[in-house]
């Protein structure tokens, strides 16, 4: 007598977003990443709801960059990603203090490639009623890195394709993660 099995099932899908009301309340995780300063980048965002749930993940392969800009790519893409949900209150999580400290204005921004992307984050925070900044550990915020990682392995690829020469006058290009 042959033995049969079922097939395994299905990996469970992704939470939908929901439909309706809008959440009141959504965290974001997001994380940048850069290999090299600059070099290939990542860039990550996870979204939950404040029980833990995840929503909505995105992640952006692109470079050459700098590590700040990084993270900053990651902010923008959390805040885009989390608008498409329009919650009246967000937090922010992200293990850079650099990130945190200029968005609360503690800091001054004063690199001139992170001035228009503060700029952009900051306009992008306005649709919110409520919006709050904090700082965690890169172990609260390992699905964010982890996601940045494998964009950044994406840029890392398509930057190796790339003759040497072209390498180093490449103009920064944003690829999507598939």
């Amino acid at each position: 007598m042959a033995e049969t099995h079922a097939p395994d099932p299905a990996p469970p899908a992704p939470p939908a977003p929901p439909t309706g009301q809008p959440p009141a309340h959504l965290v974001v995780y997001v994380d940048g990443a850069s290999s090299g300063n600059p070099g290939p980048c990542g860039a990550a965002c996870v979204v939950k709801t404040p029980d833990g749930q995840t929503l909505l993940d995105r992640a952006r392969a692109f470079g050459p960059a700098t590590n700040n800009v990084a993270e900053y790519q990651a902010l923008l893409l959390g805040l885009e990603t989390a608008a498409t949900l329009r919650p009246r209150r967000l937090t922010i999580r992200s293990d850079s203090q650099l990130l945190v400290r200029q968005l609360a204005g503690r800091y001054k921004v004063r690199s001139p490639a992170l001035k228009p992307l503060h700029r952009q984050a900051l306009e992008r925070l306005e649709p919110f009623e409520t919006v709050e900044i904090e700082h965690v550990g890169r172990a609260e915020n390992t699905e964010a890195d982890a996601l940045a990682r494998k964009a950044l392995e994406k840029s890392r690829q398509v930057d190796a394709d790339l003759p040497a020469d072209a390498r180093r006058h490449a103009p920064p290009k944003s690829y999507r993660l598939k």
